[in-house]
């Protein structure tokens, strides 16, 4: 029998939910009326919560927008992680799923190759590669978690939020009593000179592997 549904058309159901109504809301009940028809028939192309959730990552994974390599590695790196940050950032009820679901499907792991790929390029291998190629993808999840679960999504804004920080840091936390009016400011900076600061040291563990070569 001719499938009625590809599992692309799937995904992007799976994944409007989940941006729609939250992680919750997502149901063999909720996918199938989103598809209009009935949960027997979603049940012929996911079998249970774990393929449901795993239909999300694949969604999300799908929207990266890879770039093609340059030749430059540190480039590359920088635009894979960016598209990485901009694709995670769009979806943030996904978020949960991106961080802790792991799956499996070559298409979901095309901008995890990507990635790791542009640092071999630059003579990292072995440990250094693994090291580095997880510090980039910590640092791209970590960053959009928490810029999606910070003040923004409860309704406040960057500011009251820095204000209500530096009110509790001046009771014997200085360090974060400045810090708080600067977090305020660099709003839509900080993935950039992050990324920037992560790359620099990569760059120069990789210089340091050339050394000893």
């Amino acid at each position: 029998m001719k499938a009625r549904f590809t599992l692309a058309e799937i995904q992007q159901h799976a994944l409007g939910i989940v941006d729609r109504d939250g992680l919750s809301a997502l149901t063999m009940r909720s996918l199938a009326a989103s598809l209009r028809t009935g949960p027997m028939t979603v049940y012929n192309y996911v079998d249970g919560r774990d393929a449901l959730e795993e239909l999300v990552v694949d969604a999300v994974s799908a929207r990266v927008e890879v770039p093609e390599p340059t030749g430059d590695w540190i480039a590359d790196t920088r635009a894979v992680a960016t598209a990485l940050w901009r694709a995670v950032r769009a979806h943030p009820a996904a978020i949960p799923l991106v961080l802790t679901r792991r799956t499996s499907s070559p298409a979901s792991v095309v901008p995890a190759e990507a990635l790791a790929s542009a640092l071999a390029c630059g003579g990292l291998h072995d440990d250094d590669l693994m090291v580095a190629f997880r510090t980039v993808m910590s640092f791209v999840m970590g960053i959009a978690q928490a810029e999606l679960a910070g003040p923004i999504t409860r309704g406040a804004t960057r500011d009251s939020a820095a204000q209500r920080l530096g009110a509790l840091a001046e009771d014997g936390l200085p360090t974060l009593a400045k810090l708080a009016p600067i977090g305020a400011a660099l709003a839509g900076q900080e993935f950039d000179r992050g990324l920037e600061m992560i790359l620099a040291g990569i760059r120069l563990t990789a210089a340091q592997s050339h050394d000893h070569a």
